[in-house]
């Protein structure tokens, strides 16, 4: 049929975006972003109103005509819909419009297949493709698609489907699942071999395209895939650093979030967010400048409370080059960060979200004035490693007099890891240091 033919420029779709009084609004320009995300030669996009969703068609027969008509016009070749439909509402709709209709999540998994490049993202993207699949097995439009080359919804195992029973699909699920477990379980093993070092671990979360990437690759000093578009980074990535005033972390960015997500996307993707749940620190990257920042916001606490993420947030308030914020940092308590202000792009406020995470992980930084002989040198360099001395000399009898600013509980892991005597390095402020730790381990239980 000639409408299924392929053009190479991408496929020629419509998009319809439905408003549904019992249902959230969406975003227009998201949606669009998402189709360009997969794509799609936009060729119309158009907006419906319903009070109630139509259980044949999800919109009213009088407007599927409307768009039977632009798909013939326009020669359009795909319509997607900013909402679920059933398989049932999808079959009817293809029926009618004679071309191929796919729905919200659809267009989400097949960025997700343009976008693995892991052997776990593409493990990921096959088992939420096929579930969604498992429903869809018998279409009301298709043709002959395993004569097609692909195409938006058809990536993957989309491109199989008429050749692959609900059998067959249960038994690659089953197999997928368990290679998922053992993924998980690597993951799980290096996790206990970092948390038995004491390495904690910085998780980057946050909507899609607010940044992730871009900030992980200034922090990491890494080159991960980052676009100004959306769903640029599916697969999860670690990298080892040393944070100044802190040490050796680990830095995972994962997979952005987006509104209206389905149950089983969120499911699919667990593993992928593997690194969200264990995090010692979840840094929440926020798009500043969006027009649409409360329910982004909104959006990825859901999606955090669904996983069970409960570690402690830093919300990191990105793109203040854009929005016309000012490099700052806000605090819920005197000595714990709420929100740090900053560019990425431009690098405004970095050193701010060093100080932040710092203060969060390791508590307050404090001024301290330290004493080391020169037998005590090995200090010295972990000092400098870390970035925190401000100041030095020698006095006449060849000790190393420091200023530095560190958490106490940094100075005191330092200190005991080396086996010096506190009372010599400290001096008379020894006692004092002592009580600012017991005050902080009563104000301030370890975090997970």
């Amino acid at each position: 049929m000639e409408y299924l033919e392929q053009h190479q420029g991408g496929e020629r779709a419509i998009l319809v975006s439905v408003s549904v009084q019992l249902l959230d609004d969406l975003d227009g320009e998201e949606f669009r972003l998402l189709a360009q995300s997969a794509g799609a030669d936009i060729l119309e996009h158009i907006s419906v109103q319903r009070n109630r969703p139509d259980p044949k068609f999800f919109i009213g027969s009088g407007k599927v005509d409307e768009i039977a008509e632009l798909v013939q016009s326009l020669d359009a070749e795909l319509v997607i819909f900013d909402h679920a439909l059933s398989p049932a509402q999808e079959r009817n709709l293809e029926r009618i419009l004679k071309c191929r209709v796919i729905d919200r999540t659809g267009l989400i998994l097949d960025i997700f297949a343009l976008r693995a490049r892991t052997h776990e993202g593409k493990l990921q993207v096959e088992l939420a493709q096929l579930k969604h699949l498992s429903t869809r097995l018998i279409r009301g439009f298709t043709g002959n698609l395993e004569q097609q080359k692909g195409g938006i919804g058809l990536r993957g195992p989309g491109e199989s489907q008429l050749e692959t029973d609900r059998r067959l699909i249960r038994v690659r699920i089953t197999q997928l699942k368990d290679k998922l477990v053992k993924v998980q379980q690597t993951r799980s093993q290096g996790r206990a071999a970092r948390q038995k070092a004491a390495i904690p671990t910085i998780s980057l979360v946050g909507y899609t395209n607010a940044g992730k990437s871009t900030l992980f690759n200034i922090l990491a000093k890494s080159d991960v895939y980052a676009a100004d578009q959306l769903f640029a980074t599916l697969d999860p990535t670690l990298r080892r650093l040393d944070w100044d005033g802190i040490g050796a972390v680990v830095i995972a960015d994962t997979v952005g979030f987006v509104r209206n997500l389905q149950h089983d996307l969120v499911e699919s993707f667990k593993a992928t967010l593997e690194e969200t749940l264990e995090a010692t620190l979840l840094l929440h990257v926020i798009d500043s400048s969006s027009e649409n920042m409360a329910e982004q916001i909104e959006a990825v606490e859901s999606v955090l409370k669904e996983i069970g993420a409960d570690a402690p947030i830093l919300h990191v308030y990105n793109k203040i080059d854009l929005s016309g914020d000012t490099a700052k940092i806000l605090y819920k308590a005197p000595d714990l960060p709420d929100r740090v202000y900053l560019s990425a792009h431009s690098g405004q406020g970095l050193e701010l979200l060093s100080q932040a995470v710092q203060q969060c992980l390791m508590g307050q930084l404090q001024q301290f004035d330290l004493i080391l002989k020169p037998a005590y040198g090995k200090l010295r360099t972990q000092l400098y490693s870390l970035n925190v001395i401000q100041s030095e000399y020698h006095d006449d009898h060849g000790d190393l007099h420091l200023s530095i600013r560190i958490a106490p509980q940094k100075l005191e892991q330092l200190i005991k890891q080396a086996h010096l005597p506190l009372d010599e390095i400290l001096g008379t402020k020894a006692s004092l240091f002592q009580r600012t730790l017991e005050e902080f381990e009563i104000e301030h239980p370890p975090l997970n």
